[in-house]
């Protein structure tokens, strides 16, 4: 025979049916927040991945040159390095300024300034050769840069995918000045510059040549850094031992590399291994 619910368990039961019903509404507003959101941040991650300003591409001048003359070497080199730091320059501004003007915005306030830079510099380039050789002639034509967009590059050999690796096919000749890292304890290393020693560079050499002597300013920055990371450790002989020791073999071997590409097609250049050794600036 069945009871009849005393009236305070009836209260009781409303209150926890009540208080159910809370928790499922509540969760069912928390799972719409959710939804919300992802569905926000997807769309945000979308828009953003469809805004992406691409990269500017240039066309290679170092592998265009003719022999560089001993002379010219330096002024080449630096020249060479400013149209890097320009590519690098107009491709940060293009990232800052994402969204930003009408539709013309690109070519007149990144491309067209770009241009004019690279005219000026690229006839520093052929005025300096043109001192003691003949000046090379049509290299205007290759001042105008194009925009790649969302960083699909269409140029052409001297072209890559990325800002960083497009900017480094444009090094020539960029030297190794040795003296690349900041001044810390741990004082830095520096290097004989070979650029400054080589004889005029054949044509057919020069590509070879510039990536060998980006690898001798690369080989120093790391051996700088390593020399950074490791004071005090050691005895007294460890930075001869495990930095300039290595650091010599490492450029003897660049160096060789050098003189034997310019020995191909012109007198092998001598001696360059005395320039192999490098010291500590405290």
């Amino acid at each position: 025979m069945s009871r009849a619910l005393p009236k305070y368990n009836k209260r009781r039961v409303l209150m926890i049916g009540g208080t159910a019903a809370v928790v499922l509404s509540g969760a069912v507003i928390a799972g719409n927040a959710l939804a919300g959101e992802t569905s926000k941040s997807s769309t945000n991650a979308t828009t953003k991945a469809a805004t992406s300003p691409g990269t500017v591409n240039c066309p290679a001048v170092a592998p265009s040159l003719p022999a560089i003359p001993a002379s010219a070497q330096a002024e080449v080199t630096r020249n060479l390095t400013l149209l890097d730091t320009q590519i690098a320059e107009a491709n940060k501004r293009l990232v800052d300024t994402v969204g930003q003007g009408g539709p013309n915005f690109v070519q007149n306030a990144i491309l067209g300034p770009l241009k004019d830079k690279r005219v000026a510099t690229i006839n520093r380039i052929a005025t300096a050769i043109g001192r003691t050789a003949a000046k090379p002639t049509g290299l205007d034509s290759l001042a105008p840069c194009t925009l790649n967009a969302n960083g699909v590059n269409s140029g052409g050999a001297a072209a890559t995918a990325t800002p960083s690796a497009t900017a480094t096919q444009q090094a020539g000749n960029t030297g190794n000045t040795g003296n690349t890292g900041s001044t810390t304890a741990a004082g830095t290393i520096t290097c004989p510059d070979v650029a400054s020693k080589l004889p005029a560079i054949p044509a057919s050499a020069q590509a070879e040549v510039t990536r060998n002597l980006t690898l001798l300013n690369t080989q120093i920055t790391e051996a700088n850094t390593r020399l950074a990371n490791t004071v005090g450790q050691g005895g007294p002989n460890f930075v001869q031992n495990a930095i300039l020791g290595p650091l010599a073999d490492k450029r003897k071997s660049t160096i060789d590399r050098i003189a034997i590409s310019i020995g191909r097609t012109a007198a092998k250049p001598t001696g360059l291994d005395s320039l192999a050794t490098c010291t500590l600036n405290k």
